[in-house]
Order: structure tokens, then C-alpha cells, then sequence
């Protein structure tokens, strides 16, 4: 018995799961992402902007350009980066503190404004109380960031 697989078309399906017809859709650009949070930590900005860039252009054959009637567009803001208790010692100091960050994304479908989409993301970290927030602040803003651009990426070209 033979197995014959023909793969024919311009539709590019790869195991990150994004699925982009690339007769149609040529070309993506980026937003900045300003902090619209009451707390600020500047550095932010630019982490999540460069991670969402990275992998959208690294994982896609779409050109960066620098034009908002590109065939995609992502813009948006970062709606929330906040530190909560999350645990309680028998001093009843907190024992664990999460860092939440939350992105609202308009996903801009130049081509088919039905695949257009507002999406809100959100994504934490705990660390241990008795770390200063400073010590850990970077590496928390990569990791959660990673996992913003990953839940973004999903939602808008994985076509899940």
C-alpha cells in the first residue's frame, strides 16, 4: 500500500499552530503597547513590544513594515501590572506576592475584518515575599511577557 501526500496552495500550516494564507496576507505591523496601568515599570514596554514583534515575525513569513493598513495590525495597551498577597504566614505577613500583567490587543484584519478581534490577556508570577520585587522584577517581566505573546499569538494567527 502507498501513501501519497500532495501538498498544493499557499496556505502555510506549521506545528506552532499559525495558518496564513500567504496569497492574501503579506504583510503585519506593530502598535506601540504604552503602560496604561496605575503602577509603572517602563522597561515593560519594550519587553512585551519586542517579544510580540519576535514572534509574530519569526514564526510567520509576513513582513514587518511600518504602516497601519498593513494586512495585520496588532496595537493595544498593557491594562494592569499589579503585585497582590497570595499567601499568609502565621506572623500574618504575606508569604507569597504575585506580579499580574494584563494586555488588551486589537488584532486588525485588513483583509477580512471578520477575523478582526479585541482580545484581553492576562498572565502572573508568584515569588517568595522575602525577595525584593527589584531582584526579580526582569526576569518576571520575561516569563510573564512570554506568556502574554504566546496567548496572543494563539488567539489572532493560530487560528485555533
Amino acid at each position: 500500500m502507498t501513501v501519497m501526500l500532495v501538498a498544493q496552495g499557499c496556505i502555510s500550516y506549521k506545528f506552532n499552530g499559525a495558518s496564513i494564507d500567504y496569497n492574501k496576507y503579506k504583510t503585519v505591523s506593530f502598535a506601540n503597547f504604552p503602560i496604561r496601568a496605575a503602577l509603572v515599570y517602563p522597561p515593560l514596554q519594550q519587553v512585551f513590544q519586542n517579544k510580540l514583534q519576535d514572534v509574530v515575525t519569526q514564526q510567520t513569513r509576513l513582513q514587518q513594515v511600518d504602516n497601519p493598513n498593513s494586512n495585520l495590525r496588532f496595537e493595544g495597551e498593557i491594562t494592569n501590572y499589579s503585585l497582590s498577597p497570595q499567601a499568609v504566614g502565621e506572623n500574618a505577613y504575606a508569604t507569597r506576592t504575585r506580579l499580574t500583567i494584563s494586555v488588551r490587543v486589537r488584532y486588525i484584519d485588513n483583509v477580512n475584518d471578520a477575523l478582526s478581534n479585541d482580545i484581553n490577556v492576562s498572565a502572573y508570577r508568584d515569588f517568595d515575599s522575602n525577595q525584593l520585587l527589584i531582584d526579580v522584577q526582569d526576569q518576571l517581566c520575561e516569563e510573564i511577557s512570554t506568556e502574554l505573546v504566546d496567548l496572543i499569538f494563539n488567539q489572532t494567527l493560530g487560528n485555533w
